[in-house]
């Protein structure tokens, strides 16, 4: 259950869209400079914002966005052993906030894509767990694409989910072939400005996966192509920066 339900709402005369706001601005440099404080500082304020009684399926998404990202800078930390179980709380409270948005909002596509993410990642690091987080991943899924079918997030994070889960050839080039959909969305996505709570993210991401899955398709050239557009988009991609070296050999030209 999300303690933050419990939690006062800190600005008593801020709409929890006035807390977003700020939380989304936060969320923004945190994820441009992989900052943990940042993420740290973004889930704070998503949390109060979640805390006020007209809190919506937005606010909830938002914290689930801020939570998996908590989690996967602390993951991408050179001390990552040490921060494996603050990395689970993480993953947790991010299952715990979309959950709870889709509630709100059982058509909010991108809350369901991120939770078929997260039990596409538990599936990757045990694949024993297919038994019963399998139908819930497909159950997310059938939600996600129902709406939002021409949502770059969606088809970026169907991709990641299918790349996890992926031990094959055929299945490699399935989630190859939806991240290069979500790739053209991206692009489309970016020649109109977001509004207020609209997310942003993702994009830099999608490159990189797109890497990793050519990477794994043994097409090194392909795969160092796309995680240098990457860092073009973001530079402190540490996922982009490691693939880089690993199809170069760690000289890159």
């Amino acid at each position: 259950m999300l303690w933050l339900l419990a939690a006062p709402c800190a600005w008593a005369v801020a709409e929890p869209d006035q807390l977003t706001a700020a939380g989304i601005a936060e969320f923004t440099n945190a994820y441009r400079a992989w900052d943990g404080a940042r993420f740290a500082a973004a889930v704070t304020l998503f949390q109060q914002a979640c805390a006020c009684p007209s809190a919506t399926a937005t606010n909830y998404y938002w914290l689930g966005a801020a939570q998996f990202h908590r989690m996967l800078e602390l993951l991408g930390r050179p001390d990552r052993g040490t921060n494996r179980a603050a990395a689970l709380g993480a993953l947790t409270a991010a299952e715990e906030a979309l959950t709870r948005a889709v509630k709100l909002a059982p058509n909010h596509a991108e809350s369901h894509a991120l939770l078929a993410t997260i039990y596409g990642m538990q599936i990757g690091a045990n694949l024993l767990r297919v038994v019963w987080l399998g139908p819930r991943l497909q159950k997310e899924l059938k939600f996600a694409l129902a709406t939002g079918t021409n949502d770059a997030r969606v088809q970026y994070l169907l991709g990641t989910s299918q790349f996890f889960e992926a031990g094959r050839t055929a299945a490699r080039r399935e989630a190859l072939a939806t991240l290069l959909t979500a790739e053209k969305l991206f692009d489309a996505e970016a020649q109109v400005p977001p509004g207020p709570l609209e997310p942003r993210w993702g994009h830099d991401s999608c490159l990189t996966f797109i890497g990793s899955c050519y990477e794994k398709l043994d097409e090194p050239a392909a795969a160092a192509t796309y995680f240098r557009k990457a860092l073009a988009l973001h530079p402190e991609d540490g996922l982009a920066q490691a693939g880089l070296k690993r199809v170069t050999k760690g000289n890159p030209p």
